[in-house]
């Protein structure tokens, strides 16, 4: 699940986009109304956190002209204004939830999981696939071949990159932006160690090996080829 942060206050916004990284999502952070507006309007997102009092377009104004074009975008304001008259206004404005900081992440977290549940529209988008591996991403589980597996927000994040872009090899640099936000460096091995955790819980079991090392390329994740009588 992929979420755009519209956040001016930068401690704010680092700690949300490191908090929802760690918890599994990818995140984007802008830091004024009009590179947000324009980023969830273009984007391809799952959800939106808007604070409301923004430079350039305040949040109301936001969330007007995001409607209007994506109107069923979900959108959680994340906000100081806490008057009633405040809250009534964003929620007939059309936002899915209004949250008043200071926050409990942890209510942040369980805010997004039911905004996003009631978000999606059909199983199909609740759900990715690749050969026996399943990962259901409201629900926030995987499994093979019926087995659940046990995996750590980050290797959830990582095997989601991986089934949505099957069949893609995805270059370390790649990976280290994406669930990191890092620039690679050759001499870590953090993907590396990422990487073999992860396959070996999807792969070890199994006799079909689902996820590769390209050397020098990168990592894919696919189903196995058919076996060809010789």
């Amino acid at each position: 699940m992929k979420i755009l942060i519209v956040e001016d206050e930068a401690h704010t916004g680092e700690y949300l986009k490191k908090g929802l990284r760690e918890a599994g999502y990818y995140t984007e952070l802008m830091r004024d109304g009009v590179d947000g507006l324009h980023e969830a309007t273009e984007g391809d997102y799952d959800l939106v956190l808007l604070d409301v009092n923004l430079p350039g377009i305040d949040g109301w104004s936001v969330l007007r002209s995001l409607r209007r074009k994506k109107p069923h975008l979900p959108v959680l304001y994340l906000t100081a204004r806490d008057s009633i008259e405040d809250r009534v206004k964003g929620l007939e404005l059309g936002a899915d939830d209004y949250l008043i900081k200071p926050f409990s992440f942890s209510e942040l977290l369980a805010r997004i999981k039911t905004v996003l549940r009631r978000g999606i529209q059909s199983q199909e988008s609740t759900t990715l696939q690749v050969a026996d591996l399943q990962l259901d991403l409201v629900r926030r589980r995987a499994s093979r071949a019926g087995r659940r597996l046990d995996l750590t927000a980050k290797e959830f994040g990582l095997l989601e990159l991986f089934m949505r872009r099957q069949g893609e090899v995805l270059p370390r640099t790649l990976i280290a932006s994406l669930m990191w936000d890092i620039n690679f460096d050759s001499e870590s091995n953090v993907i590396v160690v990422a990487v073999g955790r992860l396959r070996s819980k999807i792969d070890d079991a199994f006799d079909a090996k689902l996820l590769r090392t390209v050397r020098g390329m990168g990592y894919v994740l696919d189903e196995p080829e058919p076996e060809t009588e010789p």
